[in-house]
């Protein structure tokens, strides 16, 4: 019998382990989504047993100013620490061309669940990205599309419903598809290659990009 994932033990011998939020600074408006991306840091710090420092977090956040929008990216290390770094935020594409991984993910794997620096297939499958190929969409075991990289799906059905696959295939709790969840756009559902096939609109999206209309190439 397999033991059972233990949070906590999966931390040892990893120094560079950290805890992940990717969001926005937009010069007009500031960070965006803060609250939703505290409350998921929180969420994953309790998980792994990490005590988060809300005071020290916030004194981090508070020198987030800039004249051009930026990317940001909050670290929760597992002693407590807590890292920020900012970049220029670059214009995204308008359009992307999407595929479909050959990789699989196991939608029982734990880890899908919580944005960490342990990504490693993630992270490999998008630095091997095809020429002309600005994302690919990961399958799980059950063959239902899960999601991008370092995006989560939207898919318009024939009949107009919008849906995302939901976190029991596999997938990382987005911001960006909480937030469209809460205000009624999206619902969760299965999503399956033949849903692509015959979807009427497929997009993808984060919290620091927003959507971006998509066309699947399979």
């Amino acid at each position: 019998m397999e033991s059972p994932f233990c949070p906590r033990d999966a931390l040892q011998n990893d120094p560079a382990f950290r805890l992940i939020e990717t969001f926005g600074y937009r010069v007009d408006s500031g960070i965006l989504n803060l609250d939703r991306h505290l409350r998921r840091l929180e969420r994953s710090a309790q998980f792994f047993g990490i005590a988060l420092d809300r005071d020290a977090t916030a004194e981090v956040l508070r020198d987030v100013q800039s004249a051009v929008d930026l990317r940001c990216r909050l670290t929760l290390a597992a002693n407590g620490e807590v890292g920020l770094t900012t970049a220029p935020l670059a214009p995204a594409s308008r359009r992307w061309n999407v595929s479909l991984a050959k990789q699989r993910v196991r939608s029982d794997d734990p880890w899908l669940r919580h944005k960490t620096t342990k990504r490693g297939l993630y992270d490999q499958v998008r630095a091997s990205l095809p020429l002309g190929v600005d994302e690919l969409l990961f399958l799980n075991e059950r063959d239902e599309v899960c999601e991008g990289t370092i995006t989560n799906l939207f898919v318009t059905l024939q009949n107009g419903q919008r849906v995302t696959p939901p976190l029991t295939s596999g997938l990382l709790p987005g911001v960006l598809r909480q937030c469209l969840l809460d205000q009624g756009e999206l619902v969760e559902q299965v999503v399956t290659k033949q849903d692509l096939r015959q979807a009427r609109g497929i997009s993808l999206g984060n919290s620091l990009r927003g959507e971006i209309p998509s066309e699947l190439h399979f």
